[in-house]
C-alpha cells in the first residue's frame, strides 16, 4: 500500500463507498437489511481481529475506562447507521441515497457547533444551509412546498436519519482513546458485530418467509465487507496519515458524484433535473463549509 500514490488510495476509497450505495440496491430481495449488517460486521470483525486482535488486547488498559461509551459509539456509527442505510435502499433510489449522503460533512460541522460550541464563519453557515436545501430538494422531488403537505419519501427520510447518526458518531470520535487508528477500528468492528445481533434477530422473527441470503445476496455481502468496510477504511486511514484529515476528507465529496454515475450506468436509474440541481447545491455547500477552518471557542 505504501507504494501506491495516496491520491489513488483516496479516490478508491470514495469509489468503494459509492459502490456501497449500489450494493444496497442489489441487496433488495436477496438479503435482508439487518441480516446484511450483521453478516458484514461479522466478516469484518473476524478478519481484523485475526490481524490486529493482539494490538487491541495490548491497549486494553487504555480502552477499559471508555469501553461503554465506545459501545454506544460503534452502535451509532456502524450498526445503526448501516441498518438505516440498507433499510433506506429498499425504499428509495441509489441516486437519492448518494446525494443525501453527500450532506454529511455539513451535518458534522453543524454537530461540532452544537456539541462543542465551535465558532463558524458566515460562509460556513451558508454552506450548511445549502447542503440542507439540496437534501430537501431530493426528498421532495424538486418541490419543497410539498413539505407543508407532509409529503416526503420515507426512504429519503430514513437515509437522512442515517446521516444524522453518522454525523453524531463522527463528532463523538473525540472520545477516542489514545491508541493507533487500525486497532481502534478493529475494536469498533467487533463491537458492531455484537450490537448488530439483536436487530437481526428481531428482523428474523417479524419477517414472513425469512431466509438466508441468495447467491447474489452473499456476493453483495462479500463486497460490502471487503471494499467499503475494510479496504476503504484502511486506505482512508493511510491518506489521513500522509496528507492529514482535512485534505483527505475532501475526497469524501466524490461519493455523491460517483454514486450518481454508478446508479445511472449500472442500475439504469433516471437522473431528473432536481438530482442535478441538488448535486450542485450539496457540493457547493460542502465546499463553502470547508472553505475556512472553524475557530474553537
Amino acid at each position: 500500500m505504501s507504494r501506491i500514490p495516496v491520491t489513488a488510495l483516496l479516490v478508491l476509497t470514495a469509489l468503494f463507498w459509492s459502490g456501497n450505495v449500489i450494493a444496497g440496491q442489489l441487496a433488495v430481495g436477496h438479503v435482508q437489511p439487518f441480516q446484511l449488517v450483521l453478516l458484514r460486521w461479522l466478516l469484518v470483525a473476524a478478519a481484523l481481529w485475526l490481524l490486529y486482535g493482539r494490538e487491541v488486547r495490548g491497549h486494553w488498559e487504555v480502552i477499559r475506562p471508555l469501553f461503554w461509551p465506545l459501545v454506544l459509539l460503534s452502535f451509532t456509527g456502524l450498526s445503526a447507521f448501516n441498518s438505516l442505510f440498507y433499510l433506506a435502499s429498499t425504499r428509495t433510489a441509489a441516486v437519492n441515497i448518494g446525494i443525501i449522503q453527500g450532506a454529511m460533512p455539513g451535518l458534522v460541522l453543524l454537530g461540532t457547533v452544537l456539541a462543542y460550541r465551535t465558532r463558524i464563519t458566515a460562509m460556513q453557515v451558508a454552506g450548511v444551509t445549502l447542503t440542507i436545501l439540496g437534501v430537501t430538494l431530493i426528498a421532495t422531488k424538486g418541490a419543497p412546498a410539498t413539505l407543508l403537505e407532509g409529503a416526503l419519501n420515507p426512504g429519503d427520510g430514513i437515509m437522512l436519519g442515517a446521516c444524522l447518526l453518522y454525523a453524531a458518531y463522527t463528532v463523538a470520535l473525540r472520545i477516542r482513546p489514545a491508541i493507533p487508528a487500525v486497532p481502534f477500528f478493529t475494536l469498533l468492528a467487533v463491537i458492531a458485530a455484537f450490537t448488530s445481533i439483536p436487530p437481526a434477530l428481531v428482523e428474523a422473527a417479524l419477517t414472513d418467509g425469512y431466509a438466508m441470503p441468495t447467491v447474489q445476496g452473499w456476493l453483495v455481502t462479500l463486497y460490502v465487507a471487503i471494499f467499503p468496510s475494510c479496504l476503504a477504511q484502511l486506505f482512508f486511514l493511510r491518506g489521513v496519515d500522509v496528507i492529514g484529515p482535512g485534505r483527505a476528507g475532501v475526497f469524501i465529496n466524490l461519493v455523491p458524484l460517483f454514486a450518481s454515475f454508478l446508479a445511472i450506468v449500472l442500475l439504469g436509474e433516471a437522473f431528473a433535473w432536481y438530482h442535478g440541481a441538488a448535486l450542485v447545491i450539496v457540493l457547493s455547500g460542502v465546499w463553502l463549509a470547508q472553505k475556512a477552518p472553524p475557530r474553537t471557542a
